[in-house]
């Protein structure tokens, strides 16, 4: 068997290019990876294998030739379910749209496409990526790698569990409220929320929804982020520089970096096991690495207003006209919600994003980094829409539990999740950073599986045929929101070793896949496990 698949993209990419591996040999091998785990993840909602043979076939005859090379020649992705992708099923994550094949791609998907990558398929999302728990009524939930039974987080939650599980090396995401630090951290992947612009997405002045690259490692986030940022004249947000700056970056000495160490972002309530892990193992590596650390965080006040006030406005501007039968409650709720707003309402909601952004800017002048818990709590059941309850809090709509990544959103900060450590529930804890740009390090709790045999916290080596309404701008009109262990040996991930403490797939899956035990596929039937419930 292949072990390409455990390589990362930036190995990968340096292999084709030295002709050591053919970029048929490394899609097959993601391929041979889908084929063994995706079943019981649900991540990879559409495949496309034969499209993807054929590009890879394409790709090396034009290596073989010495035609010029893109930084992703040969190297497979998967992309989103909200990006649109020409010729390959885009549903949202929605009824409405479940038979849509869009003809024309997103922006980010011809980026990629044009550095030589590869596409597998599309990764599974909420509907219209409403919610950082990914399932909908088309394919069902995604389950996390590290323990069936949990959630993979979202709206990018099919990109992260399939990094996670080593089924690509890079994948597409969006972010409106945390939906590629929040999946990328329950993941143990690495997300990055680049700032409003970095990475053109659509062809309007939303500065609340961008695009971003996630990935297994951060030197791969950067590779990503090298192919899919930069100028676009027809995206009005659009940063005029060029991506390929961030191509190539090398370590950076942490020693002087003051970090400013933030615990609830002004008395949001935490789970007390994500405290437990950034106080233990997430503050500690920071001042290992020669940072001068401190309890410190900006004001916050506004950043609710202005964030809910504003996002319900886009969601009555992006899906105001669908058919109001055929959504979720959440989506339905949050588009009212906007439909209810008056001119007032948007008028305050932007003064208190301008205070707020003064206020960070002043926060910056003498901090470098901010570090915050990207979630408020661990990995939950992958029955529950969202928490009910955090710390005895009650929490009454789906975006509550979401504050600790929304609020950055509100700031305008860029934000990256990155590994922390493992609470108890065995699923990763991550933290988030941003910084002065601007950087927030939705320091995350990085979560890593109880009941496997991966090493806690250990770091890998993010209806019918019709065109988008007219509120939805062309080219890539749902431009909105929204690691893995390296032993093979992780049942979690289903290695073809045998289980030695496999999971059970609770009985009443929404998942198409079969119920029975995620572990090795040469699991005997009178394991104990698949009897444990």
């Amino acid at each position: 068997m292949s072990s390409l698949h455990l390589l990362t993209a930036t190995e990968l990419a340096e292999r084709v290019r030295r002709r050591e591996v053919s970029s048929r040999e490394v899609v097959q091998a993601h391929l041979d990876r889908i084929e063994r785990v995706n079943g019981d993840i649900n991540a990879i909602v559409t495949l496309v294998p034969e499209q993807a043979l054929a590009e890879a076939d394409r790709a090396d005859r034009a290596m073989a030739r010495g035609l010029p090379k893109g930084p992703l020649h040969g190297v497979p992705v998967v992309h989103k379910d909200l990006h649109d992708t020409a010729g390959v099923r885009t549903t949202y994550g929605s009824t409405i749209y479940a038979d849509h094949v869009p003809t024309r791609d997103a922006r980010i998907v011809t980026r990629m496409r044009q550095a030589g990558a590869i596409c597998l398929g599309k990764t599974n999302t909420p509907e219209f990526g409403t919610g950082s728990q990914t399932y909908n009524t088309v394919f069902g939930p995604t389950r996390n790698p590290y323990d069936p039974t949990k959630t993979a987080g979202g709206s990018s939650g099919g990109s992260a569990a399939a990094l996670s599980a080593h089924m690509t090396p890079l994948a597409g995401g969006t972010d409106m409220g945390g939906s590629l630090r929040n999946p990328a951290g329950f993941c143990n992947v690495v997300g990055l929320r680049p700032s409003a612009g970095l990475v053109p997405s659509s062809e309007d002045w939303c500065g609340l929804a961008v695009d971003g690259p996630m990935a297994r490692t951060v030197q791969d986030v950067a590779l990503m982020l090298s192919v899919i940022a930069g100028h676009a004249p027809a995206s009005p947000l659009s940063w005029p520089g060029d991506g390929s700056r961030f191509r190539d970056l090398s370590p950076q000495p942490m020693r002087g970096v003051r970090v400013a160490w933030g615990r609830d972002l002004g008395g949001l309530p935490v789970d007390r096991r994500v405290t437990h892990v950034l106080e233990t193992v997430g503050r500690p590596a920071f001042e290992d690495l020669g940072c001068v650390v401190e309890d410190r965080e900006p004001d916050f006040t506004g950043a609710e207003e202005a964030f809910r006030t504003w996002r319900a406005w886009y969601y009555a501007q992006w899906f105001g006209e669908e058919d109001r039968a055929a959504l979720n409650p959440d989506t339905l709720w949050n588009i009212d919600a906007g439909l209810g707003l008056s001119g007032a309402d948007l008028a305050r909601a932007e003064q208190r994003r301008i205070r707020l952004y003064a206020e960070v800017s002043r926060f910056f002048e003498d901090v470098d980094v901010l570090a915050l818990p990207v979630s408020q709590v661990p990995p939950f059941s992958v029955d529950l829409p969202w928490p009910d309850t955090i710390e005895g809090v009650p929490q009454t709509s789906y975006l509550d539990w979401m504050r600790s990544a929304y609020f950055i959103s509100a700031t305008g900060l860029p934000a990256i999740s990155g590994r922390a450590g493992s609470p108890t529930t065995g699923c990763p804890s991550e933290s988030s950073s941003s910084a002065d740009q601007r950087a927030t390090w939705n320091c995350s709790e990085s979560r890593t599986p109880s009941r496997t045999p991966c090493r806690p916290g250990t770091p890998p080596p993010r209806h019918s045929e019709r065109l988008p309404r007219r509120i939805r701008p062309p080219g890539n009109p749902r431009g909105f929101p929204g690691g893995g262990s390296d032993d093979p040996t992780c049942p979690s991930i289903r290695s073809e070793k045998p289980c030695p403490n496999p999971q059970q797939v609770p009985p009443g899956s929404r998942t198409r896949a079969p119920s029975r035990a995620s572990g090795c596929s040469t699991c005997p039937a009178s394991c104990p496990a698949r009897s444990a419930r």
